[in-house]
């Protein structure tokens, strides 16, 4: 099961920036960081294409309505690109089968990119821009941190990213709650200013 905490963290990463994941991993297994890292991601196609869709996703992530609209594409990639690495990762040390390995890290990638999608959708309703690359710029860093960190702490890793899993999901039902309350304020605000202009017999502005 030593496997476990590499598949869990990378299956966190992979819900937020699958790309960076597939990069980093490609990169360290590469230069010699890690044996741990199957030979599929260190191909030199497999890097090229993860960097340039890496780049692609740093760009469109940071602008408003375009990261929620890429994030709505990847519903489906970020999840498969869990699954797919943890299976892998799996095959590369032999410790856990590949299936239960794909199932924790497709899991995983789902539950961290519902938090990654909800959360931008919150911070959309903000009028000013700067909030998202603040946020973007946070989970690139973020990842590159915790997965560089779990290839020499992966225990410690898989702890940092379950604990930050718990507290996004938490924040996303939060955020869902606010939103709700205040979509519900709106809606009511514009049918009592309805009524009052019937009530008083002026045209509707």
């Amino acid at each position: 099961m030593s496997v476990l905490p590499l598949v869990f963290t990378s299956g966190w990463a992979s819900g937020i920036n699958a790309y960076a994941v597939v990069l980093l991993l490609g990169v360290f297994g590469v230069t010699g960081v890690s044996d741990e890292v199957p030979p599929a991601l260190e191909r030199t196609d497999v890097l090229c294409v993860a960097g340039f869709l890496f780049l692609c996703e740093a760009v469109a992530d940071k602008i408003p309505y375009v990261d929620s609209l890429w994030d709505t594409v990847h519903t489906v990639i970020r999840p498969v690109s869990g699954a797919v690495v943890g299976a892998l990762l799996a095959g590369q040390s032999g410790s856990i089968s590949d299936l239960a390995a794909g199932a924790v890290g497709g899991s995983t990638a789902l539950a961290s990119h519902f938090v990654k999608a909800g959360t931008r959708m919150a911070i959309n309703t903000s009028p000013e821009p700067f909030s998202n690359v603040v946020m973007s710029t946070a989970e690139d860093l973020g990842v590159g941190g915790i997965v560089t960190f779990a290839m020499f702490y992966p225990e410690a890793a898989a702890i940092i990213a379950a604990v930050l899993l718990i507290l996004g999901l938490a924040l996303v039902l939060f955020l869902a709650h606010r939103i709700r309350r205040f979509m519900r304020r709106r809606a009511q605000r514009r049918e009592e200013k309805r009524l009052a202009r019937e009530v008083s017999g002026r045209p509707p502005g």
